[in-house]
């Protein structure tokens, strides 16, 4: 092959122009070989593995160790419990209805019953205004002075007790079935229970406040008016009272009717009298037995008429007179028929509006949203908090990537040179944070050893670069 490629050589030589410099032409020939470059071959997971094994005792104690720390992890934070009422969906309301407005919204603030007249008259259901009210801040002040829960979370002013109260507090209203999820989390299962039970007491009773529909004006109203008007009935009975004792006038028309024909029967029986006692006195003496009965007899009959129809003279009737005489009735009539009137008219009035009062209690009660219980908030038996097992799953998970990220992150440094900046620099800052912290050595000698060992390191490694 040799001697080929020198005959081509001395070939190529000879047949180059006269006057050029004459040299070898290193050309190989089409049938000579052309060398190629080795190509490294591309690392597997081999080495990786490699690697990993030979820090298994490392990766094995630091698994270890993050799977007790995970679970006591676990095990130390303090357990929840969920306690879950359902609600079902209000009925619809009315068109009539007013709604409700936003009279407490001053109080409330401006986290729910700011917009509630809004988004009633607006035509959202009640539904989300259920939501609303449950979360507005009436609610939560209630049942952070109910449950003082200032004190169990620990919260000095009333705005972190309300954030707290916040957090442990889910509400939700289904969107196509449109019940409503009151769920609330503590630590005590008694409490979780009361609070979520407490929140559709609340509900309610705030709904019944805030609601001004027009049942609920009419009502107030008629509570109004039936104050005055029984007093006024009172006060008309009263006088009435007063005036049929003074007078004895029980019923002036049926009393003058009575009194009419008992004069009417007294007259007859006079005329009689004195008809047959003008018959004796025209047979006897003024002396006989029989006239004089009769004459006693007529006496009697004429006073007990003029009883009855009264003094000529107007004076008033005797004392001992059980009842009006008929010449003072009129007189009485006109009064007894007054206060007859306004006491009748007091009463009719009190009747009327009394059964205007039960129907527009009825209407209001209708009209107010019914709070309607569909599962009543139980004292929960399970923790809904911490998952135990995922957290010790997890932890030692974690602890295990941190410990091979650490495997890896040594080993990386250590193939970096010692002359590299980036080396040096991190080890000057090393020696800072030790000296600051003043970590121990494992000798015992302090941080002030320990930092001049690391300078001491750092300065073999430069000085060996160099």
């Amino acid at each position: 092959m040799s001697a080929v490629s020198a005959t081509a050589r001395v070939a190529v030589r000879q047949k180059m122009p006269e006057g050029e410099e004459v040299g070898v032409h290193e050309t190989p020939m089409p049938w000579e070989p052309v060398p190629v470059a080795p190509v490294p071959a591309e690392p597997g997971l081999l080495p990786h593995l490699q690697l990993l094994w030979e820090h298994r005792r490392f990766l094995f104690r630091a698994a270890v160790g993050a799977l007790v720390a995970s679970t006591l992890l676990a095990f130390l934070i303090p357990a929840r419990y969920e306690a879950v009422t359902r609600l079902m969906p209000p009925d619809a309301q009315p068109a009539s209805s007013a709604g409700m407005l936003a009279a407490m919204a001053g109080r409330a603030g401006g986290s729910g019953l700011s917009g509630l007249a809004g988004s009633l008259l607006g035509g959202s259901n009640s539904g989300a205004l259920f939501v609303g009210v449950l979360a507005s801040q009436t609610v939560e002040d209630r049942l952070i002075g109910q449950f003082s829960l200032q004190h169990v979370y620990w919260a000095a002013k009333m705005e972190d007790a309300r954030e707290k109260l916040a957090q442990h507090t889910f509400l939700s209203e289904d969107r196509k079935s449109g019940i409503i999820t009151i769920g609330f989390t503590d630590h005590d299962p008694q409490r979780a229970a009361a609070v979520a039970r407490a929140y559709v007491t609340e509900l309610d009773r705030v709904v019944a406040e805030v609601s001004t529909s027009s049942a609920r004006r009419e009502r107030i109203f008629l509570e109004e008016r039936l104050v005055a008007v029984k007093r006024e009935l009172d006060a008309a009975a009263g006088k009435f009272s007063d005036f049929a004792s003074q007078n004895t006038a029980i019923d002036i028309p049926a009393q003058g009717k009575a009194m009419v024909e008992a004069a009417a029967t007294l007259q007859g029986h006079l005329i009689a009298a004195e008809s047959e006692l003008s018959g004796l006195q025209q047979m006897y003496t003024p002396n006989n037995v029989r006239v004089r009965s009769l004459q006693a007899r007529v006496d009697e009959l004429r006073q007990q008429l003029d009883k009855l129809g009264g003094d000529m003279s107007g004076d008033a009737r005797s004392e001992n007179a059980l009842y009006p005489s008929i010449r003072r009735l009129p007189i009485l009539g006109v009064t007894y028929a007054d206060l007859y009137r306004q006491t009748k008219i007091e009463e009719t009035v009190y009747e009327l509006l009394t059964q205007q009062y039960e129907l527009a209690k009825v209407e209001e009660a209708k009209e107010i949203p019914a709070v309607k219980v569909l599962d009543a908030a139980v004292v929960p038996t399970k923790r809904s908090f911490p998952p135990r097992t995922v957290i010790v799953v997890m932890g030692a998970v974690f602890g295990m990537a941190l410990a091979v990220a650490w495997v890896y992150g040594e080993t990386s440094w250590q193939k970096v040179d010692a002359a590299d900046p980036r080396k040096v620099f991190a080890g000057q800052v090393l020696v800072a944070v030790s000296a600051r912290l003043h970590w121990p050595s494992r000798d015992g000698t302090g941080a002030h050893a320990t930092g001049n060992s690391v300078d001491k390191s750092v300065g073999e490694s430069v000085g060996d670069s160099v």
